[in-house]
């Protein structure tokens, strides 16, 4: 009997990649047991050294959809679903930079099988950090895209700078009954700040909306995550994502257990390795904090703590790899010939 009070719905779900164009450059979708849980990826075809990505918090491989194929060209590509996420093992009650880290240890030593690059997205990119910082043997390079280096941590995180923890709050007393809920509530008085004064909100009427659809591809597609084809692809990507997410890993950033085990100015000292700092769009509203992943102040502080670091402002937002999918092949593909690969590396294009 499992020790978990819930198990994910999904887990082992069999289905072939359906973005054609990725299916056609060669990516398969695996399953790999650490013996704790069970991890799913895609990884593509042998074409150079190994290139790991790791999703942001509520984001599968899928989010990548956009510079798999690109990237690939050169390298053999893996994209990895976290635990609490897609089809991988959900585990309520062990969410933590320490879980996590034990997972990637045990998939870049049976998995990779040779020092990789890590690039990981906001959560993703501090799970890149642990490895850069503790797994010096198995990790090439480290990319952090938007990573909330510094501001993801407490008290900083609820006290300060508040906004994403106010959102995972938010996501928490939406959704957090895994057995009854209604994925159009997270939209549910959910707002943006657009400046000192005015912010948006997700009417009523949009969020009924999006309840009756949800319901009925619920109705219609029993066992399945929500997937509805006629959306627009962000909107898409996030209610298929949501739908396959535990929501205990946010729960776990707003009680405070999933720190355990990375400090960030720790970890930046340890790292040894190239590193790239990607860094989107960002800005601050009085009473929500920033509204983003790192200040400048924060950037500035990781070069000076890892001085041979490379830095590249993007104007994009928080997923970079997803809004600026060719600035982001050419800042990966730059570092990698510049610092990491060299000659074993030619030109990465953009699709």
């Amino acid at each position: 009997m499992s020790r978990y009070p819930y198990r994910n719905p999904y887990e082992g779900l069999s289905e072939t990649i359906g973005i054609k164009t990725v299916r056609d450059a060669g990516f398969r979708q695996h399953r790999f047991d650490t013996g704790a849980v069970r991890l799913n990826y895609v990884v593509g075809p042998d074409n150079g050294p190994p290139l790991v990505l790791l999703p942001a918090q509520m984001g599968t491989w899928e989010s990548y959809q956009r510079v798999l194929v690109p990237l690939s060209r050169r390298l053999r590509v893996y994209a990895v679903d976290v635990r609490g996420h897609g089809t991988s093992s959900w585990t309520p009650g062990e969410y933590s930079w320490k879980h996590l880290g034990a997972d990637m240890t045990a998939f870049l030593s049976e998995v990779v099988r040779s020092p990789a690059v890590i690039a990981g997205n906001s959560s993703g990119g501090l799970l890149a950090l642990w490895c850069a910082a503790n797994l010096p043997d198995q990790v090439a390079a480290a990319i952090l895209e938007d990573a909330p280096v510094f501001s993801a941590e407490m008290p900083r995180f609820r006290d300060h700078d508040r906004f994403v923890y106010g959102g995972l709050r938010h996501l928490v007393d939406t959704l957090g009954d895994p057995h009854h809920r209604d994925l159009a509530d997270y939209f549910r008085g959910l707002t943006l700040p657009v400046s000192e004064t005015r912010e948006k909100r997700v009417p009523d009427w949009f969020v009924s909306f999006l309840s009756r659809r949800v319901q009925a591809f619920q109705a219609r597609h029993p066992g399945r995550p929500v997937d509805i084809p006629y959306f627009p692809l962000k909107l898409r990507l996030l209610l298929k994502c949501l739908s396959m997410y535990d929501v205990d890993f946010a729960r776990a950033f707003v009680d405070g257990r999933f720190y355990e085990g990375l400090d960030h100015a720790d970890a930046l000292s340890h790292v040894s390795c190239p590193l790239l700092v990607l860094h989107g769009d960002w800005r601050r509203v009085p009473g929500r904090g920033l509204i983003g992943a790192m200040d400048d102040e924060d950037a500035a502080r990781i070069r000076r703590l890892v001085p041979h670091s490379r830095y590249r402002k993007i104007k994009a937002n928080h997923v970079i790899h997803m809004s600026r999918p060719r600035r982001y092949v050419e800042a990966v593909n730059t570092f990698l010939q510049e610092d990491v690969l060299g000659e074993f590396a030619g030109p990465v294009r953009p699709a």
